[in-house]
């Protein structure tokens, strides 16, 4: 399912329209953004939760030519699933 395919089935599921389901998947999916940028974590009970990780500065090599290469530090992010959203798949 891409993202067209969920808004179609957001509208189809609430009988919005597609404009606005595309506002409220667009909505939350800045709103979780956003969270995740200031550090925040996101929990949906019974779904999952979104979070963030740091990764620290490694070292690794270029795998063409085989010279080691510092690889920098950043920030992941993660998501867990939830057991409703794991007994819901299984």
């Amino acid at each position: 399912m891409n993202k067209q395919e969920l808004i179609g089935s957001v509208a189809d599921h609430t009988g919005l329209t597609k404009g606005d389901a595309s506002k409220a998947v667009e909505a939350v999916f800045d709103t979780i953004g956003g969270a995740l940028k200031k550090g925040d974590e996101v929990r949906l009970v019974g779904f999952g939760t979104f979070s963030v990780s740091k990764r620290k500065a490694s070292t690794g090599r270029n795998p063409r030519t085989g010279e080691p290469m510092t690889i920098k530090a950043s920030t992941q992010p993660k998501f867990k699933a939830g057991k409703g959203l794991k007994d819901a798949v299984n």
